[in-house]
């Protein structure tokens, strides 16, 4: 039989992940907030990965709680992830996923996910069986470029859409003044935050790339404010000015 999944956090996007590990015969072992995870990691001690599918704001605390037997094996896929915020993780494979699940609906793909990792090639096989492309990078800088990209797409989208409402179609078509001033702050901000500089044609290209993917996809969801209030205090501790943010901040209030 196939080694087990530790699967932590079976919400939406973690259910999609268990239905493609079930189908390539791997079980899943589940581990919730009442779960007692020295209890699992007794029963469960040479899973093949342990993936964390908790949101963003949880993921800090549910590592530090992971047993060490587990911390070599990890599948991380949060938004607004950056290499910081694992490199004191032991060789982690990172998904950058950009398929929807909402309660009630199938999975909906906007681009293939970009993984990379040991568990990459693992990801790509379990999400082909439930049709969800995977695409396998060839280095950590490949996957840094594209968690750029990500939370450009992310940040821009939401916090824009605090001042246009819409889907991503309408914000580039009919507001693209306030998308690429948006755009600019947050490309200022990752780049502060990884302590690189990119290519910003390059980060606007894959970001239109996956607007086009789902041109309907509604720029402002609930967490968008939250996402603006934590990009203005990356900002102030990074000391970088993001005047747009800013201003949008200043306009809710």
């Amino acid at each position: 039989m196939n080694k087990p999944i530790i699967l932590v956090g079976l919400g939406e996007m973690g259910a999609v992940f268990a239905r493609g590990f079930l189908r390539l015969g791997h079980p899943v072992y589940p581990v919730n907030r009442d779960t007692d995870i020295q209890e699992t990691a007794a029963l469960v001690t040479d899973p093949e990965a342990v993936l964390v599918a908790v949101g963003e704001n949880d993921l800090q605390p549910v590592l530090s709680s992971l047993p060490d037997t587990w911390k070599g094996r990890l599948i991380l896929l949060q938004n607004e992830l950056l290499p910081k915020d694992f490199a004191n993780l032991p060789d982690p494979t990172v998904v950058s996923v950009w398929f929807e699940k909402k309660k009630g609906q199938d999975s909906k793909v906007i681009i293939p996910s970009p993984a990379f990792g040991p568990k990459a090639g693992l990801l790509q096989e379990a999400l082909s069986t439930i049709d969800i492309p995977v695409r396998q990078l060839n280095s950590a800088a490949e996957l840094e470029f594209e968690l750029v990209v990500k939370n450009l797409y992310i940040l821009t989208s939401n916090i824009a859409g605090l001042k246009t409402g819409g889907t991503v179609g309408e914000l580039w078509q009919e507001n693209r003044e306030i998308a690429e001033c948006v755009a600019n702050d947050v490309i200022a901000l990752q780049q502060a935050l990884t302590g690189n500089s990119f290519d910003r044609q390059a980060l606007i290209d894959a970001m239109l790339l996956a607007f086009d993917g789902d041109p309907e996809h509604k720029c402002m969801g609930r967490s968008a404010p939250d996402r603006l209030r934590r990009a203005l205090d990356h900002s102030t501790r990074q000391n970088i000015e993001t005047p747009c943010l800013a201003q949008i901040a200043a306009e809710m209030h």
